[in-house]
């Protein structure tokens, strides 16, 4: 195993109606007012946001909201909370909602101690250097926003979909019942489900040092995954398959996995994120489409851990086997596999190479990932 440090500072509640002691949470942390962030407004058709506002009432935090976040969060919201944060002085964030309310409240939460514009940080210009608090409680399970310092916005005068990570941004405390998750659509269970697989498996194909025990964690995050899915498929309302997801979600994404291999990289993500900023295509959905491509064209670069993926996950001896049924998978469940079913036409492609290759640039990756070697993959995808 390679040297590694190895912290994760969030505090996660869950369990049944733990989203009515969130006030407590937050001032149990010395925090006395928060900007409310959430979304288009499920959780006022759910009755959450009428128990978050009682415990907020109940242990005096004084509170401000964001409401309108949006799948592929947007730089614009995120700068309207900024301002709301600054003009009522504010001390900490609270998302309510799934990952792009997080990812928007965790921007907000930097941008709000730093004098000059939020994207950068997302350009590399600057790194975060402090961050008020933030505070979660979930209502799907994809990105593990809630126990990481990850932070994905998209800038919609650019159309640039860029990320950002830091310890700072790490949630104080994330409630998550998965109880809440239970009005999740199929559909968005299907991209949950390829995005937590797209978080395990990014590092457990590029990282130069395999530890075994790193892969049979990634392994067996991929098989829960899989089941706990078409478990929910059957039983929207199964309460152990919800909770299993959620808890499995999170040790995808929450620096556990790669702790201890050598390096590696985030591809298909980078790639897709051309996906969402130009086509507003689901995240989950889009990663759908760029695997299998990516799969096909870099198996070669590392034959043996592809022939495990095959054999560990499907119980077949051969990488491109493995490669299919991963795809009839995806396809399974609902989850389109090729571009066309995306909704975004071939001929698109010189565009989304073009979009993806700056990401590459900014991520460390421009000499692997030309806009030349991102065409060669997409074209996988027609």
């Amino acid at each position: 195993m390679n040297d590694f440090t190895y912290y994760n500072p969030t505090k996660i509640e869950f369990g049944k109606d733990k989203e009515n002691k969130i006030g407590e949470y937050i001032k149990d942390s010395g925090v006395q007012s928060v900007l409310l962030v959430y979304g288009t407004g499920s959780i006022k058709q759910s009755g959450l946001y009428e128990k978050v506002i009682a415990s907020l009432n109940k242990n005096g935090i004084k509170f401000q909201e964001l409401a309108g976040v949006v799948s592929n969060p947007l730089l614009s919201k995120v700068n309207e909370g900024i301002e709301l944060v600054d003009e009522y002085k504010l001390d900490a964030v609270l998302g309510v909602g799934g990952g792009s309310v997080v990812d928007s409240a965790k921007a907000i939460a930097a941008g709000a101690k730093y004098n000059g514009d939020v994207w950068d940080f997302y350009v590399g210009k600057v790194q975060i250097s402090e961050a008020l608090p933030v505070f979660t409680v979930m209502t799907l399970s994809a990105a593990a926003s809630e126990m990481n310092g990850n932070s994905v916005v998209t800038n919609d005068e650019t159309r640039q979909k860029y990320s950002v990570g830091s310890v700072l941004l790490n949630p104080v405390v994330s409630v998550i019942n998965p109880e809440l998750m239970a009005t999740v659509s199929q559909e968005y269970l299907a991209y949950s489900a390829v995005d937590v697989i797209a978080h395990s498996i990014e590092v457990y194909f590029t990282a130069t040092d395999h530890p075994k025990f790193n892969s049979r964690i990634v392994e067996s995050i991929i098989k829960s995954i899989m089941e706990t899915t078409e478990a929910l498929i059957k039983d929207p309302n199964d309460y152990d398959a919800r909770g299993e997801f959620a808890w499995v979600a999170i040790q995808a994404l929450n620096g556990l996995t790669p702790s201890g291999t050598g390096g590696g990289n985030f591809p298909n993500h980078m790639i897709e994120h051309s996906l969402s900023a130009l086509y507003n295509v689901a995240h989950g959905a889009g990663l759908a489409v760029v695997i299998p491509a990516w799969m096909k064209w870099y198996k070669e670069q590392n034959l043996p851990q592809f022939t495990r993926f095959a054999k560990e996950i499907f119980d077949v001896d051969n990488a491109d086997e493995g490669i299919k049924r991963l795809e009839s998978w995806f396809s399974k469940i609902g989850a389109p596999v090729t571009l066309n079913e995306a909704g975004i036409p071939n001929d698109a492609i010189e565009e989304l190479s073009e979009n993806a290759s700056g990401l590459a640039k900014v991520w460390g990756m421009g000499e692997s990932y030309s806009k030349e070697v991102i065409k060669e993959i997409l074209q996988k995808a027609q």
